[in-house]
């Protein structure tokens, strides 16, 4: 694989899942987002968030009424210990195995996890191995 270098700033803004059941993904986000370290960012009667993901049922304002479709998200982990965390804390939390912890074929040291949520997304916690960081974290103020 051919090493890249982009520098653009972030390339997704916000993601928007609607689900079928709040109250199960709440569950289930808050407790794999506990171990990966994320703090939930708010709630509401028809939605959560933390940091760049929204979850809403399909009655709010935001969703139009319709179920977003299967979706793959893939949050970053700063250790193999976090993905294991995060795998036992998604099955214990509504989660379904989609994939035990283990090296992954992506590229050396690509160590990761899959699980369901309860609306079928394919969620993955992944820690790509010992690397150097230009930043810790893009700080957006406004």
């Amino acid at each position: 694989m051919e090493t890249q270098e982009l520098h653009r700033g972030r390339l997704i803004d916000h993601l928007q899942l609607v689900v079928r059941d709040l109250k199960a993904s709440r569950t289930f986000y808050e407790a794999v987002f506990k171990v990966l370290g994320i703090p939930m960012g708010g709630s509401g009667e028809d939605h959560f968030w933390a940091d760049e993901l929204f979850v809403s049922t399909a009655d709010s304002e935001a969703a139009l009424g319709q179920l977003t479709g299967r979706h793959h998200l893939a949050f970053q982990a700063q250790d193999r210990a976090m993905v294991d965390a995060f795998y036992e804390a998604a099955l214990a939390h509504g989660g379904t195995d989609n994939g035990a912890p283990g090296e992954r074929k992506y590229h050396p040291g690509y160590y990761a996890a899959f699980v369901l949520d309860p609306d079928g997304n394919n969620i993955e916690a992944v820690f790509h191995g010992p690397a150097t960081r230009s930043a810790g974290s893009v700080v957006v103020t406004f």
